[in-house]
């Protein structure tokens, strides 16, 4: 049995985030979240693994994050954050790569000025680093970061990206071929993969899921069974709760794999190519998942 696995969740401690997203303002997720908050929820939901991922650019918050690994039988894989271009990033990746549950990096280049930073030589020392030690790449970008995340995984065929949030396309205002011709581009080199993840919240405060759909074909069409998988974005997407919960939100993806792509789809969009992605062992004995 193939594991069903969250390839994008969260954990954090508010009193370690002041100056950090999220603000007060946000009342549904301006708290502690951990563990014992989501393993519930994933034990209603039939998901028995998760993608732990960094949500501050701070070595802290990646010891933090590893920690929890450690101690849980649930999170199976870690992605974390390095400075890629700081002259320490080698020596630190390959610190944190001798770490059992270590599978990645994530820039948070969403949040950079410069639009094009990760188009940058002065990363490459870090990415020969990344391969040597076989880690991925979370790219959590938007579309004006795309064209440089383009460039950037022509020049490095051999690491494997993944594109969180479908690079929050532009659902509100409808505005999206430039959205559509980068992504369309991204999806023909075989290094690169998608996250079906994120997108209610990127729907704004209207429930309609009609216009949702459209974004979710198009990456089931440009990525297709192989290279797309499902993550949560909890606990973030408790900021669409106005859409459902947790479970509505996998129930509606899954429907929509059935649509886009069919049921034979689902071992692979909803755990085994996460499981490939990030390396993730599968149980020797499968039957407490069964």
């Amino acid at each position: 049995m193939t594991l069903r696995i969250d390839a994008h969740q969260h954990f954090w401690r508010i009193a370690s985030r002041d100056g950090y997203w999220p603000p007060h303002t946000l009342d549904a997720i301006y708290r502690d979240f951990g563990a014992q908050d989501l393993e519930p929820i994933l034990a209603r939901s039939n998901i028995q693994r998760t993608v732990l991922v960094q949500s501050l650019p701070t070595p802290e918050d990646t010891r933090y994050l590893l920690d929890i690994a450690c101690a849980s039988s649930v999170v199976a894989a870690v992605v974390g954050w390095v400075d890629l271009k700081s002259a320490g990033a080698s020596a630190s990746l390959a610190t944190l790569a001798r770490q059992p549950k270590f599978r990645g990096v994530r820039p948070m280049l969403q949040d950079l000025e410069d639009d094009r930073w990760i188009d940058d030589a002065m990363v490459e020392p870090a990415v020969e680093a990344m391969l040597e030690h076989d880690l991925s790449f979370d790219a959590l970008v938007t579309p004006r970061h795309l064209h440089a995340l383009l460039a950037f995984a022509r020049r490095y065929p051999r690491l494997r990206i993944v594109i969180d949030h479908a690079a929050k396309p532009p659902i509100v205002s409808s505005q999206s071929e430039p959205w559509r011709v980068a992504m369309s581009r991204l999806a023909e080199l075989p290094n690169v993969h998608c996250k079906l993840s994120g997108l209610w919240t990127e729907a704004g405060p209207h429930p309609d899921l009609t216009l949702v759909e459209p974004y979710v074909r198009a990456v089931c069409e440009w990525f297709g069974a192989s290279r797309l998988m499902w993550g949560s974005d909890w606990p973030v997407s408790r900021l669409a709760s106005h859409f459902g919960g947790y479970g509505d939100w996998l129930a509606w993806c899954e429907q929509c794999c059935d649509r886009f792509l069919g049921p034979e789809a689902h071992a692979s969009v909803f755990g085994g190519n996460a499981c490939h992605f990030y390396r993730i062992d599968h149980p020797s004995d499968d039957r407490q998942f069964q």
